[in-house]
């Protein structure tokens, strides 16, 4: 099959399922049912052969800014999948399918950017897995902080109704995103440091911003995590120092990918 089409059966598949899944959750059914998680993993198949062909062909690698979009929204649905199987976080599916959805008609409609060679190192390859993989978790922790933030406002102001009715206690909710945290960090731990170890040079100047950045949200996040476990911090301070240290994370990866790429047209 083309890969474009591919690609629009992904994202008809994304978002039929975030709609009747949606449904589900308005009418106090928010499990995840048959229909949907049929029409999600054949969804999930074909964003997996979008991402694949896109990225790889016989002569390099595509780590593009457009061509990445796909292969970390999948990443990052597969981390969903697998927090899935003892956390409740199907809530997040709403948000997820139709994000994944752009991204794979992205990657597949737009011109390839970012070239490398076919053959890269272990410990390079290594770099690139840790990354992605800690971008993922920790787009799902600041998609969770989102809403926590959510809940624990309307409970202060005493509105168990809406999206909180649908949601499992607050307690359970900050669990999970500290859960979400904690594998997040050690990942852009592994990330940090096999880029020190591999990269040429990992302060030259076109990745200092992006090198500078990450450690700044890293340092973020094990304040945080410091701060959970020695002072019982909660709620809507972790929530800050999420959505600080991702927004930080999103800065340095695709807003450095974008100024190299479509502006500066350097790979």
């Amino acid at each position: 099959m083309p890969l474009p089409l591919l690609a629009i059966v992904a994202a008809l598949l994304y978002f039929a399922a975030a709609g009747l899944h949606l449904s589900h959750i308005l009418r106090r059914r928010p499990r995840l049912s048959g229909a949907v998680i049929g029409m999600g993993a054949v969804a999930l198949l074909c964003h997996a052969m979008v991402a694949w062909f896109s990225i790889f062909d016989n002569h390099a690698i595509h780590l593009g800014f457009y061509k990445i979009l796909a292969l970390i929204s999948l990443v990052i649905n597969i981390a969903c999948l697998a927090w899935l199987v003892r956390r409740p976080l199907q809530n997040l599916l709403v948000a997820l399918m139709p994000l994944s959805a752009a991204a794979v008609l992205i990657s597949a409609f737009a011109p390839h950017s970012g070239t490398t060679p076919e053959t890269l190192g272990r410990g390079l390859l290594l770099h690139i897995a840790a990354s992605i993989l800690s971008y993922a978790v920790l787009t799902l922790a600041a998609a969770q902080a989102a809403l926590v933030a959510v809940q624990d406002r309307q409970l202060k102001q005493h509105h168990a109704t809406g999206i909180v009715s649908f949601l499992p206690p607050l307690q359970l909710m900050e669990t999970m995103l500290f859960e979400l945290l904690w594998a997040g960090v050690v990942l852009l731990t592994i990330a940090i440091a096999s880029g020190f170890l591999f990269l040429d040079d990992i302060f030259a100047q076109h990745l200092v911003h992006k090198t500078v950045l990450t450690l700044v949200a890293w340092v973020i996040y094990s304040t945080l995590l410091w701060g959970r476990y020695q002072l019982g911090w909660r709620s809507q301070t972790a929530v800050r120092f999420t959505l600080g240290g991702f927004a930080l994370l999103m800065l340095a990866f695709f807003g450095s990918k974008l100024v190299l790429e479509l502006v500066l047209q350097r790979s």
